[in-house]
């Protein structure tokens, strides 16, 4: 199961590098991407699995990492959560600074979709970047 946990790893890295290097193209073109939401979601499923999977290699005495290399390794997850919580913070700073929604005529409400959709993948984008640094980190640091 380790070589299994090592190979997750690489995953998340992938996963991760991949989904925020097009997340941050799209972004400084300014073009909102359906792509980018499936690759976010597919790198946060390799973060949550490998978070589980080396809390079981922990857990059943099958390892011995260090103590930093757990805190680097559970961090992403965390980098996740709160990615998540400030993306809706982002969502609803744009729709307030639009004012009344229904006095928006058609151009003006897709203006402020693709403006929240814009906000909400430039701070799920930062979140992923800083997971792959922190992924690199656990790597380094599990020997």
């Amino acid at each position: 199961m380790s070589d299994l946990h090592i190979w997750l790893g690489v995953a998340v890295l992938a996963a991760n590098g991949v989904a925020g290097g097009w997340g941050a193209v799209a972004w400084l073109r300014g073009e909102p991407s359906v792509v980018f939401w499936y690759l976010l979601r597919a790198a946060q499923a390799t973060v949550a699995s490998q978070v589980v999977l080396g809390l079981l290699l922990l857990a059943r005495g099958d390892s011995s990492p260090d103590g930093l290399h757990i805190a680097y390794g559970v961090t992403p997850l965390v980098v996740a959560l709160v990615s998540e919580g400030l993306r809706v913070a982002a969502a609803q700073r744009e729709i307030e600074a639009a004012g009344d929604l229904e006095a928006l005529d058609r151009p003006g409400q897709i203006m402020l979709a693709r403006r929240v959709s814009l906000s909400e993948m430039g701070v799920m984008t930062i979140g992923l970047l800083l997971v792959v640094t922190l992924a690199l980190r656990a790597m380094q640091s599990g020997g």
